[in-house]
């Protein structure tokens, strides 16, 4: 009864809060696998990730950790952020963020991208897309565009009519038109773990995922046996 307990709790984590790694971005290339087969994989730097804060249920009401990435240079933090980090003793971090489980780190502890991910393992990556500003209507959302002759004059980018007369007299919502484009959280469900290499901080996972070279990212694993692995310090 106590193992379904503890499963069902963990299952009730919402995968947007499931404990997984900070990481870095550091671009595409290929990978050929020993069967001679070619595929694409994103680069991702992913931890070490250090425990900077520890929520409880006692005292926050739920359970979490804080992890830290990318080592940041003190001077350049606010006292707060490095009175905060101090606790830790591995100096202040340039991306923060919570994560909830974890309950069986300490803070100061380090978890690491063989820690948690192997080979094969589907994952879950968020990133920020590149933002592409105040944009038009055939970069946005596609459109063809006017013809380029007969008669077309100062009107071959634009998005067209966008609605029609007294009725209904207004123009509907969801309407695609000219805007702010890019700059979104995306998250790429379900990639697969292709490589793991512990020593140099790298997963390569195949297929694209948001955002441009050296953006921040966060990898999760898309199931529960990568966390039993970490609770049990199964490491690869």
């Amino acid at each position: 009864m106590e193992s379904g307990k503890k499963s069902a709790d963990k299952r009730a984590i919402p995968v947007r809060k499931r404990l997984g790694l900070l990481g870095r971005k550091l671009g595409m290339t290929q990978l050929l696998l020993p069967t001679g087969r070619s595929v694409p994989v994103t680069v991702v730097e992913a931890g070490p990730c250090t425990v900077v804060q520890r929520k409880t249920p006692e005292r926050d009401g739920y359970t979490a950790v804080q992890l830290g990435f990318a080592p940041s240079k003190a001077h350049r933090e606010t006292k707060a952020a490095i009175g905060h980090a101090a606790k830790a003793g591995k100096g202040t971090f340039s991306l923060l963020r919570e994560f909830h489980g974890g309950e069986q780190f300490e803070v100061g502890a380090t978890i690491g991208v063989a820690d948690l991910f192997r080979e094969g393992d589907k994952v879950h990556v968020t990133g920020t897309t590149k933002g592409r500003g105040y944009s038009g209507v055939i970069k946005r959302h596609g459109f063809s565009g006017f013809p380029g002759s007969h008669g077309t004059h100062e009107y071959f980018r634009h998005g067209g009519s966008i609605g029609n007369r007294s009725f209904p007299g207004r123009v509907f919502k969801g309407k695609r038109m000219a805007g702010r484009y890019g700059d979104d959280r995306v998250t790429t469900r379900g990639l697969t773990v292709v490589q793991v290499r512990g020593e140099q901080n790298l997963v390569l996972i195949r297929g694209a995922i948001a955002g441009p070279k050296g953006g921040w990212i966060v990898v999760r694993p898309a199931n529960l046996e990568a966390l039993e692995r970490l609770s049990k310090g199964e490491a690869k």
